[in-house]
């Protein structure tokens, strides 16, 4: 949760598609779209935007890139493999096309958003290996609830294995580092991560903070968009809601704090130490290594410390990829206290 609450279990899914059994699906996998990427701020560079009322007018129409939807299920609504889009605000994205071309007016577009957002993750993901030559990582469809909170937050929950965006300010699913945090907690959820002590939901908050920064360079590096304001900058088009500071950052990945003397006890600022690890480990070992690395360790994570995933992690570094790897990994998180 990008404030408060962490997805703890899993859950099967049904899928919803059925729902809409009555009007003509397209029968096409693909479709095409428009999103944020990741966010207006950080691709226009234009820290003085501000929500106006979801206006459509309030973002520059630079700001939306032309992409392309995969794996969807034919029914002619964001439905797929990997993601599902339930919302009971506004109605659901339809079309006998697979063309989900929204602005952010419309409630749609925040649908279109988490459906893209989420199935690229996971498709990044499985071209690291995982389903195939490594164990899968929340590899099912991700349902999500596009602000079924009632307030300016966002949760991954176990009740449903759902996700779900809130509004308030800029709603949340404008915001893909909003999305990719959440998905953050998911990909714990199925990946046997436990639950199990503070510091295990701070990895959590860590890690989501670390993934809806590196999966959206990623993404931006793929299509050739700018970055204009810092990559540690964390959630810089939501968190123009409720920050006065410039650059807007929700929390950022490069804080000098240190484990285990600026633990504080709450999940989200002790998370803060685990992400600016990760990111360091981004930044020395690089990707798709890292990645590759960050997310085997924390497969079946059941300890209790930062301490525990952080030798977790540096073993799983040199089975993959030997010692001089090991090292970089093993400094990284050696420079925050945590070994």
């Amino acid at each position: 949760m990008k404030r408060a609450l962490f997805a703890v279990a899993a859950v099967a899914l049904v899928a919803a598609s059925a729902a809409y059994a009555t009007k003509p699906g397209s029968g096409s996998s693909t479709g095409t779209a428009r999103v944020f990427a990741p966010n207006p701020v950080q691709d226009l560079g234009i820290q003085t935007l501000t929500d106006q009322k979801d206006a459509a007018s309030a973002v520059p129409a630079a700001a939306y890139h032309s992409v392309t939807l995969t794996d969807l299920d034919g029914s002619g609504y964001l439905s797929g493999k990997w993601a599902v889009v339930r919302s009971q605000t506004g109605a659901p994205a339809y079309s006998p096309t697979n063309a989900f071309v929204y602005d952010r007016q419309q409630d749609q577009f925040e649908q279109v958003m988490a459906y893209y957002w989420i199935t690229e993750a996971q498709r990044y993901i499985q071209s690291l290996g995982f389903g195939s030559k490594r164990p899968p990582v929340n590899m099912r469809p991700q349902a999500v609830r596009i602000n079924q909170w009632g307030a300016d937050n966002s949760f991954a929950t176990d009740k449903q294995d759902e996700i779900r965006f809130g509004k308030g300010g800029v709603d949340d699913a404008e915001d893909a580092e909003v999305i990719l945090h959440e998905y953050g907690h998911a990909i714990h959820d199925g990946s046997g991560f436990v639950f199990g002590s503070e510091e295990a939901g701070a990895i959590s908050e860590g890690f989501g903070d670390y993934w809806a920064v590196d999966f959206s360079d990623v993404v931006a590096k793929r299509m050739g968009v700018p970055e204009l304001e810092p990559l540690p900058c964390v959630m810089d088009w939501d968190a123009t809601s409720y920050t006065s500071t410039v650059p807007h950052c929700l929390r950022r990945l490069d804080t000098n704090l240190h484990y285990p003397a600026d633990l504080d006890g709450e999940v989200h600022d002790d998370g803060r130490i685990w992400s600016r690890a990760l990111w360091d480990i981004h930044e020395t070992v690089k990707n798709p290594m890292a990645d590759t690395i960050i997310l085997k360790g924390q497969i079946g994570f059941m300890g209790k410390t930062m301490t525990d995933l952080a030798n977790s992690t540096i073993s799983t570094a040199q089975s993959l990829y030997g010692s001089s790897v090991a090292a970089k990994v093993r400094a990284a998180f050696h420079a925050r206290g945590i070994v």
